[in-house]
């Protein structure tokens, strides 16, 4: 099975991934960040930690209401999308 794009409603606003030839594009609240396969694990947990910040809210601090699985789920969605 192939997704080419999922949209996720948030507490904040939508994520949208969206397929691309290189990877996956992500946007959330007007910004958007392409992904590509060839990331790092780490540079695509950024994209979905800010992700996470839209879907789920942000506390006081300006970090997501979200757990660390929480985040690692909107990672997995956007791996899954942009084919890794």
């Amino acid at each position: 099975m192939f997704i080419k794009k999922i949209v996720l409603e948030g507490a904040d606003g939508d994520v949208e991934i969206s397929h691309t030839e290189r990877g996956a594009l992500v946007a959330a609240d007007g910004v958007e960040a392409e992904v590509a396969k060839t990331d790092p694990r780490e540079e695509r947990y950024g994209v979905a930690y800010n992700a996470a910040k839209v879907l789920c809210g942000t506390t006081k601090r300006g970090e997501p209401n979200a757990t660390n699985s929480m985040i690692h789920e909107v990672l997995d969605l956007i791996d899954r999308v942009a084919g890794c």
